[in-house]
């Protein structure tokens, strides 16, 4: 079997950062994933279940909410490894091209008060596997050490 094209980037040198991962065609219209990677593998703790459950629920809800990208946003969710998270934009894109995007989203998280949208019984199976405090505390890390100043070396794989 070919290997997938996500285990050819060398995760030894990959650092945190925002990454086009793919780019798939449907029709006629183009889906960019990126790669949004908020540790850096093998180096350093892997988030747990909760703040990673915390931050889907919120950065879904922002995404579905935002007055551009709602209708664009295709898909919201961690990695498995839980080093960061995919997000599938409709739409031919760059990482350059979400900057603002991503640091709107994880200004949310960061600054959000309140029941997270979505953790009852009725709207999530997982409703109690939840860290709000967590999930502020690493997107304010991910903004202060990677978006708010983002270099151009981790907007492309490291080849």
């Amino acid at each position: 079997m070919e290997k997938i094209a996500s285990f050819t980037i060398d995760h030894i040198k990959l650092q945190p950062g925002i990454y086009v991962s793919r780019k798939d065609h449907v029709g006629a219209e183009t889906i960019t994933t990126f790669d949004l990677r908020m540790t850096s593998p093998n180096e350093e703790p892997v988030m747990n279940t909760a703040e990673v459950h915390t931050i889907e629920h919120l950065a879904a809800t922002f995404l579905r909410n935002h007055p551009v990208y709602k209708d664009k946003t295709i898909y919201f969710g961690p990695m498995g490894c839980r080093t960061g998270f995919y997000l599938l934009l409709a739409g031919d894109y760059e990482s350059a091209d979400i900057v603002n995007l991503m640091i709107e989203m994880y200004e949310f998280i960061r600054d959000f008060t309140g029941e997270v949208p979505g953790a009852s019984p009725k709207d999530c199976g997982n409703y109690l596997d939840m860290n709000l405090g967590m999930a502020k505390y690493l997107a304010k890390k991910y903004l202060d050490t990677v978006l708010y100043d983002i270099k151009p070396e981790r907007l492309s794989y490291p080849s």
